[in-house]
This record gives C-alpha cells, structure tokens and sequence, in this order.
C-alpha cells in the first residue's frame, strides 16, 4: 500500500472549513497584506512562466480585481489565500506571467502550490458551472467564503455545495501479468490502468467489477481498496483498486477504449513498448507499485520534458 501522499493531496495546506461564515475575520485577512491571491480565469491559474513556472501568489498590493468573485482556500505558509475568480478572456496583467492548464506544469511546479492552484481551479469551474439553481433558474448567490451558492429566489433559496464525482481507477493482475488500456483520444502508445465513475446505488468494489468487464470483458475478484487522489479536473475522486483477473481472454465491449492489453514487468520498463500515466496520477502509482511487487525494482520515470513555454 501506498504511503507517500499523492499529487494534489491538501495535506499541504489546512482549509480552514471553520471559517468560512466568519465575515469579519476573512475581511480582516483578506486586508491585512500578507494574504496571497491566486487568479483563475475558467480552467486555467495564473503562473510566472520561469523557468521553472511557479504559482503566481500576489499580495494585496499587486491585484486590482478584489470586486471578482473570491473563494477563501485556507491556509498556507501562514498566510491566507483566496482563488480571484475572473473571466475567461482576462489578460494576465502582471509581468512575466500567465494563465495556464496546471496539469501542463503539474510535474516541475512545487507540489503544495500545484496542489492549491489546482483547487482554485475546481472552485473555479464550480462557481462557473452553477450560476444558476438547478431548482428555479434563478441566480445563485455566493456565501461561506465561496463553498456554498444560494439561490437569490426567496420563495426557493436551494443551497448548493462543491461536489466531488468518485471514480474507481484499478490495476488488475492474473500474477504475471497487468492490464492496460488506451482510448483512442490519448498520445500515441499511452496505456493506463482502467477507470470509470460510480453509478447511484453502487459499491465501490461493484464498480471495479462492473467497469472491468464492460470495457475488457475480463472478469475480476476480490478488489482491494489501494489509495485515493484528488482529481479536480474538473471535480473528480480518484479511488485506486488493485483486482485478480477470474479471466484472460480480451474483448473491448463498450467502446471505451480503442485497445487493451496484458503487459509483463518487461513490456512496462524503459518506456519502448508503451507510454505509461503521468507521475502524477494515481494510475502510475498503482503500476509502480505493482512493478515493484513483481520485481524488488522501481520502475523508471517517464514523464516527457515540459513543453517550451
């Protein structure tokens, strides 16, 4: 089992939860010049280009948009921070900076900043995807520092709050052997460990079998609870299995993958045969921890250079 925290864990940062209705003290911080200010523009933060990028916390002092919407985060470095929720088409308006898919940085940029920007981001498409109650269609209000939006109706006020979608992700073996998928949309020769959301009314272990056989048509046992990751992209929780395989024989049933396959310990190293998950991702943790089973070996790194900015 794992026991290093997986990337995008909040346990770099305390969230404070308990503060959220207290206006005065969030004023109070949110004047006090020492706060940090993390603009999000739709999906993308703010970061200074680098080399390498970093996160872009701005004072008090180097913001000017204090009348967008803002979400308090918590609490970082002793110091507080709040996502600044601007449009879409906002220019960044600081020097050496800009707006940036984090996932596109997430491997050289510090881990607690990817970590905040990257709940930024979640907050941010929350906020931009429920503008509205789901109830009336009238307007939503934004309460407890930006965690809960309230509908302005009077005759409704349906309070609304984030929500995170759980999705199993699962390394299934038959002992020598891990199964791989691709979807056609993915760069190519990446394979992963294969993944899908939990239906209503579902067990977690139901949804490993259940999506296991849909998209492979193998037939799994005994799943065991590995380890989670935050997945805000936009809002999901990734819940890692491991699973035996009752079966071997392949047939792509739903149409979700574009191939799939059993891969030994030797297909998997040195990154010739096929391109692995991201470092980041919970899915390269189940395969190296796997790999490391099977072999006493850690599995090389392979992770592509970041892009040229």
């Amino acid at each position: 089992m794992q026991t290093k925290p997986h990337f995008f864990a909040s346990h770099h940062f305390d969230r404070m939860a308990h503060r959220r209705d207290q206006d005065t003290w969030l004023e109070q911080r949110r004047n006090s010049g020492t706060s940090w200010f993390l603009p999000v523009a739709a999906s993308k933060n703010l970061v200074f280009e680098g080399p390498p990028p970093t996160a872009a916390l701005l004072t008090l002092g180097e913001v000017d948009m204090l009348s967008c919407p803002q979400v308090y985060l918590g609490e970082y470095k002793e110091r507080s921070c709040f996502a600044l929720l601007t449009e879409a088409d906002h220019a960044a308006g600081w020097p050496g900076t800009v707006f940036q898919q984090v996932l596109r940085v997430a491997t050289i940029i510090d881990t607690a900043e990817a970590s905040l920007l990257a709940y930024a981001r979640a907050m941010s498409i929350w906020h931009r995807n429920h503008r509205h109650c789901g109830r009336c269609g009238a307007s939503t209000v934004s309460t407890q520092a930006g965690h809960v939006l309230v509908c302005s109706n009077p005759d409704c006020i349906w309070q609304q709050f984030p929500r995170v979608d759980p999705a199993i992700i699962v390394l299934v073996s038959d002992g020598e052997r891990c199964l791989l998928g691709r979807q056609a949309t993915w760069d190519a020769g990446r394979y992963s460990t294969l993944a899908g959301f939990v239906e209503p009314g579902e067990s977690l272990e139901d949804a490993v079998i259940r999506e296991v056989h849909e998209e492979s048509g193998i037939v799994v046992r005994s799943p065991v609870y590995h380890s989670s990751q935050p997945w805000p992209f936009p809002s999901s929780l990734m819940l890692g299995f491991q699973a035996s395989a009752a079966s071997s024989e392949i047939h792509l049933r739903d149409g979700e993958l574009e191939d799939a396959g059993w891969f030994t310990p030797d297909d998997l190293a040195g990154g010739t045969l096929i391109r692995l998950a991201p470092s980041v991702s919970i899915s390269r943790r189940l395969v190296d921890d796997w790999y490391l089973a099977q072999t006493g070996r850690k599995l090389e790194a392979q992770d592509a250079p970041p892009k040229a900015w």
